[in-house]
């Protein structure tokens, strides 16, 4: 058998095409802004991940422009030998003050911070608890570990549990759940998770991508949200969503910072940030902690638009966060409707399976600090318009 034989039997891109409904892949002409000319065309930009709008703020393009002076395009090398700047350095150590820890490792990208970290913490003998609505990421991460995966229904503590209790008592265990979910833009049930693992003699990670800069004192995440700062083990984030730049970094005690220096594959054997992304990521995460009425706006005008959506008989999936899913329900209606909505001018994301299940698809919306109330009911009367026949 050909290897290339299955290429022939996958049509459902073609066949999106065909029909004009194609979702992705859209060209951007212009900054990741609250406005965007994306493929010739003014959109309203309700499907951007860059919360704090920080992606077009002049200090921190600036940054960027002068760490590209300073250093150079790339560090040509992996921070384990000669890839290491000493901006790398004041990264981790601010991430680690701004998260209450000891310490921090920095990686090229948020996917590979998750693969670093689970593939090194979980080895043979451990098990790794996921949540089912986890992001890909972690799920990646648990393959390429040599441990046990179990799953637990979506921020069902009874069934958390229930997973806890199949776990040999000689067994390490490492519970790892989205602090907010990507997808649904729901929160993780933390004070439970951490009351069960300290039951179970397990640990507890934190995927704070969408919650950094989001939720918590000041923007510092989900542990902060709960005043559980010091009962969460590890934490991931993102620099490509609030930090504006692009990578990913674990912060947690020194100890387990300094086993996944030395062991983790991902970190060692990849290219550290490049000079620029690092310098952003820096200025962005000084920029939030001198502006902690950022995080505040931002789950103000999510609350605004919330509000309105519900005004105007528009099913949403309900959450406290920026990420604002409404109901489509089956993956054609999806599809149109994000088509409709695009030629109309407004980009949302269209969610399928599998990050849904094929009867409760959604179009994602996400809002950034830098909307004003004005453009959000514009966007929402066009979404009316789209959405309520």
């Amino acid at each position: 058998m050909d290897i290339f034989e299955k290429f022939d039997g996958f049509s459902l891109a073609r066949e999106a095409k065909e029909k004009g409904v194609y979702p992705y892949f859209h060209a951007l002409e212009s900054r990741q802004d609250v406005e965007v000319i994306m493929e010739g065309k003014r959109r309203i930009m309700l499907g951007s991940n860059n919360y704090l709008g920080l992606t077009t703020n002049p200090e921190i393009i600036e940054a960027g422009k002068k760490a590209l002076e300073q250093y150079g395009t790339g560090c040509s090398g992996s921070r384990f030998l000669n890839g290491t700047l000493k901006m790398h350095l004041e990264l981790e150590e601010e991430l680690a003050e701004f998260t209450n820890k000891e310490g921090a490792v920095t990686f090229s990208t948020g996917f590979q911070s998750n693969l670093g970290i689970i593939s090194a913490v979980v080895g043979r003998a451990d098990y790794v608890i996921c949540d089912k609505e986890n992001h890909a990421s972690i799920y990646d991460a648990c393959r390429l570990s040599f441990g046990k995966m179990l799953r637990y229904e979506h921020n069902d503590m009874q069934d958390l549990e229930h997973q806890l209790k199949k776990v040999p008592q000689e067994c390490g265990i490492l519970i790892v759940t989205d602090g907010v979910f990507s997808m649904g833009g729901d929160i993780a049930n933390l004070p439970e998770i951490v009351r069960l693992a300290k039951k179970y003699g397990a640990r507890v990670m934190v995927d704070d991508a969408h919650g950094l800069g989001v939720i918590g004192k000041g923007g510092r995440g989900t542990a902060s949200y709960f005043g559980l700062d010091d009962e969460v083990d590890i934490i991931m984030g993102t620099f490509s969503k609030s930090l504006a730049s692009l990578g990913g970094f674990m912060s947690a005690s020194e100890k387990t910072c300094d086993y996944v220096r030395h062991n983790s594959r991902p970190f060692i054997f990849s290219a550290s940030i490049p000079p620029s992304s690092c310098a952003v990521a820096l200025a962005a995460l000084r920029h939030l902690k001198a502006h902690p009425e950022l995080p505040e706006r931002l789950l103000k005008l999510a609350a605004h638009a919330r509000a309105g959506l519900r005004a105007r008989g528009i099913k949403i999936r309900e959450s406290d966060t920026p990420i604002i899913p409404i109901y489509t329900w089956d993956i054609e209606n999806t599809l149109i409707k994000a088509k409709q909505l695009y030629e109309a001018g407004v980009y949302v994301n269209p969610v399928l399976p599998p990050a849904t299940a094929p009867s409760e698809c959604l179009l994602r919306t996400s809002y950034m600090a830098t909307l004003s109330e004005e453009l959000i009911d514009e966007a929402l009367d066009i979404i009316e318009k789209i959405m309520v026949e």
